[in-house]
């Protein structure tokens, strides 16, 4: 079967969630807001999105600054139905993360961060834990030397483990291992997969690495057209063993893999559910989208009147409908894909995973 030729009572389910959507998209109830917190990074990875550096020209916001922006959410937001998830560059080099932490929490918000895991020890965790942490995710990017190669550090891949390890030893944190799937490390994903496991590493979730920053033009970074299906083939393998739950990432329709490769149906949520804060006080979705897709700042706009008011062209994507979108039968559930997998300036569409798939 191709991924085209989609099985009736699937698309009946796919029908259905399409309505969902359209619903989530009027109501757009903010759950999930993240804060890019810092631009500075201790690697320099091959793929990066955002290409953070050591020293980053745009500072660290204030603390104060983001918590004036989320105190104008009261009244719009249940803070404990809304995670904030402090995301970078890397988090753990900013030496006030326990004082954010506590400051959130005190105003009831849950929240997580994103990391490479280099300078995560256990120490480092409880003091963070005890300042109400209750989510984590580190990058795991294949075996010692493709993880090492992909974040261009000799040591990454030890302090990766080291992190990870930590994870399962902590059992009301909510935590996951991300990778980014890429020719280097394709057919290592077995061993990684086992390797996860011996961990005791509950949750999974994989990436295809999309074409803007650094990985625009690195051929390593792609999987070829086969690799690509492939990958959907061994996420469904290890879904059905019930060993670890892994998902695909909230990015592409995928045909007839949809329901079989992640627990829900494509959904992009990006300005929808999920809000973003930039290192220079941008509001946008989710951090991957800047440029056009910028809906205000916080040092100018209130953050919850952009929310109600602004976001449209997220809520409303029928501009999408172009180029591989516009005589696609399919556009009706995808709605052209992750916003992230569009360009910034002109909008049309950089990857569809469908075709990809297609032509294999």
């Amino acid at each position: 079967m191709t991924v085209s030729k989609i099985p009736f009572r699937k698309k009946i389910a796919l029908d259905l969630f399409r309505k969902f959507k359209e619903n989530e998209s009027k109501i757009h109830s903010l759950s999930y807001l993240f804060w890019e917190c810092t631009l500075r990074c201790n690697l320099n990875c091959q793929h990066c999105g955002s290409d953070c550096k050591q020293d980053a020209a745009v500072k660290d916001m204030a603390l104060s600054d983001f918590l004036h922006a989320i105190d104008q959410l009261e009244g719009l937001v249940n803070p404990h139905k809304t995670i904030v998830v402090l995301t970078g560059g890397e988090v753990l080099l900013r030496k006030d993360l326990a004082e954010i932490g506590q400051s959130l929490y005190d105003r009831g918000f849950p929240w997580g961060m994103v990391t490479n895991g280099m300078l995560l020890t256990e120490a480092k965790l409880q003091l963070l834990v005890n300042s109400g942490l209750r989510a984590v995710t580190i990058s795991l990017d294949g075996l010692e030397d493709s993880h090492n190669w992909l974040r261009n550090n000799s040591t990454s891949f030890a302090k990766a483990i080291s992190a990870i390890s930590l994870l399962p030893t902590f059992p009301d944190l909510k935590y996951d291992v991300v990778t980014c799937v890429n020719r280097k490390n394709f057919r290592e994903l077995n061993q990684l997969r086992d390797l996860l496991i011996s961990k005791g590493i509950a949750e999974w979730r994989v990436f295809t690495i999309f074409p803007i920053g650094r990985a625009k033009d690195n051929e390593l970074l792609q999987l070829s057209a086969v690799e690509f299906k492939g990958l959907f083939e061994f996420i469904k393998e290890t879904r059905l063993s019930g060993k670890i739950k892994l998902n695909y990432g909230c990015e592409g329709f995928l045909g007839s893999f949809e329901g079989e490769v992640r627990d829900n149906f494509f959904f992009c949520r990006a300005g929808i559910n999920i809000g973003s804060v930039l290192a220079d006080g941008s509001i946008s979705a989710c951090p991957s989208l800047r440029n056009n897709f910028i809906q205000g700042n916080i040092y100018q706009d209130n953050l919850a009147e952009v929310w109600i008011n602004r976001f449209q062209k997220y809520r409303d994507r029928s501009w999408t409908k172009t180029g591989l979108c516009a005589e696609c039968d399919f556009y009706k559930y995808c709605e052209g894909n992750g916003l992230h997998l569009r360009n910034e300036e002109t909008g049309e569409l950089l990857f569809c995973h469908l075709h990809r798939l297609e032509h294999e």
